[in-house]
């Protein structure tokens, strides 16, 4: 499929990319560039600031990474110290980053690295900085730490790269990366990358990169928002039948790679304990709560695996860059179109690629479906399956664990908590929810005591009154059983 493209080869750079760099590609088996390639890395091997947008899935990652060796490569020369440090805002962005370096770099004997992350040792990485590694890839908060530490030295950062950077700023590191920005020298080259775009970022833009910084979008002019080999759809179903939804749909990608995403930690423990523990179907899961070895260790499984089912939370949906995955499910939608762009990014990548996606809505959020058309996001309806396994005894025996069924209160805790943050009220309205129906979608025969005001703020104390009313007012009554 590369090679239908118009694109340039990477060997036409050979004046301006090092001999070992392009062995590196070509072992890769990459020939042709792809468009934000072919926009940022000539941009950047001249040394200009670049603040770049592109479809997730796009090649962004090897559009500043081969800049960045070939900066390195000139710099060397046997000399020690960071020349290069590249942010991302999430521990398992960074090691798929740096994974990718290592392929990079294969050939160039004398370019070092370090992956500098939380959940590993604060030590080893101080160990690893003071020898003056030439390339380091980090998260926010434990760079910050090292940088006010003696044993890191930056002073000869020649350049910077800030990798999804809006989701940098979403994860609360503002004043670290204000603070990095600031400590760095100031003669250095800077890179923004995002796969779209924020408001959020236009301070950062200004303060930490030269005035005449190039500015790339690849997705201008173009009539949609997502990868052309994406096909992509919704479906609409009641609240109660969610579980069973998910139950069906496990049963029809049993032979195919998928990834799941829900809206909150417990949701992703929840199901995970359900379908593996009591309906026999293996499947994996990730989410923040877990320690860094088992995100790994998951990531690591899941990546190797031909076919298998991943529930995740956002926490996956940045950056990971894992092979032949064929659908995206969104059990629990996204909060907005940005968010949706990301989770389905994970398949349908590189040139060529194929991969589907559908959305699950709840009967009032299907306007979600207008915003994301809005956004040059097109679904097709799918439509909802005629018949469903009778979950009832396997959801009743685990209702008899009482760790169960409190894990069970605390994921329906997890699913009103997400609406609560949620930017489209009136699409995702927790006021006029059938809170009974929630919770029969998590296998509760009645609605556990919640106090769903936490999260408002004060000047919606209106509101906060109404949720109040309606989490003690009586629901709807339970519509008709599910047939085998």
């Amino acid at each position: 499929m590369e090679e239908q493209s118009n694109n340039p080869k990477f060997k036409d750079f050979k004046n301006k990319i090092s001999k070992q760099t392009l062995n590196a590609i070509k072992t890769m088996g990459f020939k042709r560039m792809t468009d934000i390639q072919t926009e940022v890395i000539p941009k950047a091997l001249d040394g200009a600031d670049v603040v770049a947008t592109a479809k997730t899935g796009s090649g962004k990652t090897l559009s500043f990474l081969i800049p960045v060796v070939e900066i390195v490569a000139k710099s060397v020369n046997g000399q020690q110290g960071t020349f290069c440090i590249i942010v991302s805002p999430t521990r398992e962005l960074a090691t798929q980053t740096f994974i990718v370096l290592q392929d990079i770099i294969q050939y160039h004997e004398l370019i070092t690295s370090a992956l500098v992350i939380g959940g590993e040792s604060r030590r080893s990485q101080s160990i690893e900085l003071s020898k003056g590694v030439h390339i380091v890839v980090a998260t926010p908060g434990r760079l910050f730490d090292h940088m006010r530490t003696k044993e890191f030295d930056y002073k000869y950062v020649r350049c910077l790269v800030l990798d999804e950077a809006d989701k940098i700023f979403q994860y609360g590191f503002e004043e670290d990366i204000k603070q990095i920005v600031n400590r760095l020298p100031k003669n250095r080259q800077t890179m923004l990358f995002s796969a779209t775009q924020s408001e959020t970022t236009d301070s950062l833009i200004k303060s930490a990169m030269k005035e005449d910084v190039q500015s790339i979008n690849t997705n201008e002019d173009n009539d949609r928002a997502t990868v052309e080999g994406l096909k992509q759809g919704y479906v609409i179903c009641e609240t109660e039948y969610r579980l069973h939804w998910l139950h069906k749909l496990l049963k029809k990608t049993n032979n195919s790679k998928v990834m799941i995403f829900f809206s909150s930690c417990k949701s992703v423990v929840f199901h995970y304990d359900f379908f593996n523990k009591y309906c026999n179907i293996g499947v994996l899961c990730i989410h923040g709560k877990m320690n860094q070895a088992e995100r790994t260790a998951t990531i690591n499984n899941f990546y190797n695996a031909e076919k298998m089912a991943l529930f995740c939370t956002d926490l996956a949906a940045r950056g990971l860059d894992i092979p032949a995955v064929n659908w995206i499910v969104q059990f629990d939608p996204p909060s907005d179109t940005n968010e949706y762009i990301h989770r389905v990014g994970r398949t349908a990548r590189g040139l060529g690629a194929e991969g589907r996606a559908v959305l699950l809505l709840r009967p009032e959020e299907k306007e979600f479906v207008n915003y994301l058309q809005d956004a040059k996001i097109y679904l097709d309806k799918y439509e909802l399956w005629d018949r469903y396994s009778d979950l009832t005894l396997k959801i009743e025996a685990a209702m008899e664990d009482p760790e169960f069924y409190n894990l069970a209160v605390e994921a329906f805790e997890g699913y009103i908590r997400a609406f609560e943050v949620k930017k489209l009220k009136h699409v995702f309205n927790l006021l006029n929810m059938d809170l009974e129906a929630v919770a029969r979608s998590f296998g509760l025969k009645q609605k556990p005591d919640v106090d769903i005001r936490v999260g408002f703020s004060k000047k919606h104390r209106q509101r906060k009154r109404i949720a109040a009313e309606l989490a003690n007012k009586n629901s709807v009554p339970t519509s008709k059983l599910l047939k085998t």
